[in-house]
């Protein structure tokens, strides 16, 4: 049994035990949500999610691609490989660069 997290996300059919897990956990959500991709997940529960974005330049009146990545703790029941769309939401620190956490796997 999975507990509302405040979010429009899909719950995960798979039940874990992670403590550090959203829906079946401790764990608060709060601040930013996040669309990515997952660049890498060969860490343990963990990935890299880049986000890519336009940004204007004022001087040149164009728009310049920019991309930002961001750790992300991965729980138990959602599974994810790299070039998937996931959402992360933000979180309280988990460890020195992971301070967000992966809710939703949207797309592969």
């Amino acid at each position: 049994m999975s507990k509302n997290i405040g979010l429009e996300v899909k719950a995960p059919e798979v039940e874990c035990h992670d403590k550090k897990c959203p829906f079946h956990g401790e764990l608060k959500i709060r601040g930013q949500i996040i669309l990515g991709e997952v660049e890498s997940a060969s860490m343990i529960r963990s990935a890299v999610i880049r986000r890519d974005y336009k940004r204007p330049v004022r001087k040149y009146e164009r728009k310049i691609s920019r991309t930002s990545k961001y750790h992300a703790h991965v729980p138990e029941c959602i599974n994810i490989k790299p070039g998937d769309t996931v959402r992360i939401a933000e979180c309280k620190k988990l460890a020195k660069t992971i301070s967000f956490v992966v809710v939703e796997k949207v797309s592969q």
